[in-house]
């Protein structure tokens, strides 16, 4: 199977190139990615345990799905996409905001990307594919942070990132 590329980007989100994914994380190459977040109708946030043979941060928990666009492909699609491949199902999802991190792993690799961040809104159970997903769950989102401030271990590197704007985002807009 083909590696993916990812799109690299400047700080504007302008496309500047393309780059296999593990060369890009090598690299610590600035690009395009997206982070979906799934709330249910008890305003709870669906996370997802990342497969135990993910290449890395196996068996930590993140948000419900994240990934990287494909060349000509609008966010809505790839957060679409991607929701569909790793939780099986379908749901409209609105992009909220966007910003820069860069987060360091243990072995090495490092995320730097430009990050859309995306909701939508769901109550049913998923259909999880276990090569992407060990495991989910239904949480507070109030007692994510205070879990995520107790034992930060549990949790994607940039996860701990993003949920930060994200929870300071809900903070300042109403849903």
């Amino acid at each position: 199977m083909k590696e993916e590329n990812v799109i690299l980007v400047n700080d504007k989100d302008e496309q500047i190139g393309l780059m296999p994914k593990l060369e890009a994380h090598e690299k610590a190459i600035l690009h395009r990615a997206f982070s979906v977040f799934i709330l249910n109708s008890e305003n709870e946030v669906m996370l997802q345990q990342r497969a135990s043979q993910k290449y890395h941060s196996p068996l930590l928990w993140t948000n419900t799905c994240c990934s990287h666009q494909r060349e000509g492909e609008t966010n809505i699609e790839a957060g679409s996409r991607r929701l569909y491949e790793e939780m099986g199902f379908k749901t409209e999802l609105k992009e909220l905001f966007h910003f820069i991190y860069k987060a360091p792993f243990d072995n090495g690799l490092t995320e730097h990307e430009l990050d859309h961040v995306m909701i939508g809104y769901y109550n049913d159970d998923p259909v999880i594919n276990r090569e992407e997903v060990e495991d989910w769950k239904w949480m507070k989102i109030e007692d994510v942070k205070i879990e995520m401030g107790i034992q930060p271990e549990l949790y994607t590197v940039w996860f701990k990132i993003i949920f930060d704007e994200f929870y300071h985002f809900l903070e300042d807009h109403k849903f």
